[in-house]
């Protein structure tokens, strides 16, 4: 430990080693020597790095590094934070000295695990609950492609290897827990773009719903037998079952603590299971089977075990939202949107995609719905209604003082620009078939060149989204959190916009250049949002269409 400075002794300049190195420094020494990296617990700083180098090795490998990661903890968010998981790393890795030498000998990963520290703690306890990992994800090969077909194939290859249903289920939230480090990781030292994240995110979704699917399906006709029609001719036939994914899942551009919007589709009501063998109790209506299948899903990605959990589900979007059945048959589905589809489902249904389960019955239940969605009458009252939905959303914000801060469904914010790009796609999709697109991005690129959307706005809302999604991923890779609010305090401002890549200026802080793009995102986008709402474009009118405030 360092220790005071005998009465008498003479001052000489100090770095970093000296923390390590240097024998019998004062307080005064220890804070003059840490306190210009940002630290402000300076005695805790002080233990965390002299219980990492609490052995002759140790502190030597540490002393060559230590200016180094003092300086890259300088520029984090929470350099005192960072430092004190590092030590966590050191207590719960393999070797320490194995893992002061790497990073002595690769400088690179030194800084990127820093980064990654002061960034996030929730990335920072991934590590520290699997220090093999970091190897791992800073590999070149991993830390600088995209994913990576061989893992979906080992993941399917190890469910099958293991023996009950509780093991499968923890290795699907075994494998989440890393891929999302690894997508995390990506995107917080910009090896991924914006896009690149957030297509990783929903892949990795989609994968984990179709495994646990698959896995619930297969314990469940073990118990009933498959579900199966008799034919005419005595024969079975298998009926399909689909989970489908709403809202960011199906359209390939989820973020990272989200939930995951779900509708269970079954082919028809008729028959019943198989049964097992010499067990004609074990037979149950197909009804009742996809019922239990849709329950056993929501369960198995739901529930939290000591593994974590797969993904909260959302099933408010389904016929009648929380009070209607848990699944329903493809009729069922048709009957309710030909009857009862209010104009907020025909929006949410343009997202909609094939998530787990029978991609070919998904696919039917998709053009099933295109009459609903883009055969009926939208114009200008359909685009009150939208406007009337947002009204909606900005009390309940409004009541919570949150509609300049929320990044979601405050003013300007994604859910603006959702908005106006599937009221486009509804209003005009039925005669332009090229503006059905699921996914926001491709969506705003096919609307203007469907001379929708002019070359200024299509600018002006793409890089909003994009600048958006970036922060709300930003926001809740910190702590996992479904957190859409800009923070309030400086301190987390400030945080905030250096982990979106920020940095201090002579003229304007981090947190001030952060503020001054929302504001002039947000701002754009209402603009538009209510100039669209209010006065939406025509077929004939669209083509070179200028709107006032956006440049």
């Amino acid at each position: 430990m360092s220790t005071n400075n005998p009465k008498g002794a003479p001052a000489a300049p100090l770095s970093g080693k000296s923390l390590l190195l240097a024998p019998q420094l004062s307080v005064e020494q220890v804070t003059a020597l840490l306190a210009p990296y940002g630290f402000e617990e300076i005695k805790k700083a002080d233990m965390n790095l002299q219980l990492i180098a609490d052995e002759p090795r140790a502190r030597a490998l540490l002393a060559d590094i230590l200016d180094e990661l003092l300086q890259t903890l300088a520029q984090t968010p929470e350099p005192d934070r960072a430092l004190n998981d590092l030590e966590r790393l050191m207590r719960a890795a393999f070797s320490k000295t194995q893992l002061l030498s790497y990073f002595r000998d690769d400088p690179a990963t030194l800084i990127r695990t820093a980064k990654v520290f002061g960034a996030s703690p929730f990335l920072s306890d991934i590590l520290i609950r699997n220090p093999e990992y970091l190897y791992w994800v800073f590999d070149p090969a991993i830390l600088c492609k995209k994913r990576d077909a061989a893992r979906t194939r080992e993941l399917s290859q190890s469910l099958k290897a293991l023996k009950t249903q509780q093991a499968r289920l923890d290795l699907l939230r075994i494998f989440k827990r890393k891929e999302i480090l690894r997508i995390a990781v990506r995107d917080l030292l910009k090896e991924a773009s914006v896009e690149e994240t957030l297509e990783d995110l929903s892949h990795l979704a989609t994968l984990l719903i179709q495994n646990a699917y698959a896995v619930c399906d297969r314990a469940l006709r073990q118990r009933y037998g498959p579900p199966i029609r008799r034919e005419r001719s005595g024969k079975g036939r298998r009926i399909g079952f689909v989970v489908i994914g709403m809202g960011k899942l199906g359209g390939g551009e989820l973020n990272f603590s989200s939930d995951v919007d779900l509708l269970y589709l079954y082919a028809t009501r008729a028959g019943k299971t198989r049964g097992r063998a010499k067990d004609p109790a074990s037979r149950i209506s197909n009804a009742d089977y996809f019922r239990r299948l849709a329950q056993e899903i929501t369960a198995a990605l739901n529930t939290v075990s000591g593994e974590g959990s797969v993904y909260r589900v959302d099933l408010r979007l389904r016929p009648e939202g929380e009070k209607g059945p848990i699944a329903q048959s493809l009729q069922g589905y048709r009957r309710y949107y030909a009857t009862r589809g209010e104009t907020w489902e025909r929006l949410s249904l343009v997202k909609a995609w094939p998530a787990g389960g029978d991609r070919r019955l998904g696919l039917h239940f998709l053009k099933s719905t295109f009459p609903f969605v883009f055969g009926q009458p939208f114009g200008s009252r359909g685009f009150r209604e939208v406007l009337a939905l947002k009204g909606r959303i900005d009390e309940k914000i409004a009541a919570a003082q949150e509609t300049e801060r929320h990044v979601k469904l405050g003013k300007g914010g994604i859910r603006e620009i959702e908005f106006i790009v599937q009221s486009l796609q509804v209003g005009f999709g039925a005669k332009r078939v090229a503006i059905r697109e699921r996914n926001t991005i491709k969506a705003l690129g096919k609307l203007y060149r469907s001379k929708l959307l002019t070359e200024a706005e299509y600018t002006t809302l793409r890089e909003a989204y994009l600048f958006l999604r970036d922060l709300e991923n930003k926001l809740q890779m910190v702590n996992d959190a479904q957190t859409h609010l800009l923070p309030a305090a400086p301190k987390e401002l400030r945080a905030c916009a250096l982990r979106l890549g920020y940095a201090d200026e002579r003229d304007q802080t981090a947190a001030d250049h952060l503020l001054a793009d929302y504001a002039r995102h947000t701002k754009q986008v209402h603009q538009f949002f209510l100039h669209l709402l209010h006065s939406p474009p025509t077929p004939m009118a669209s083509k070179g269409r200028r709107v006032k405030g956006t440049r």
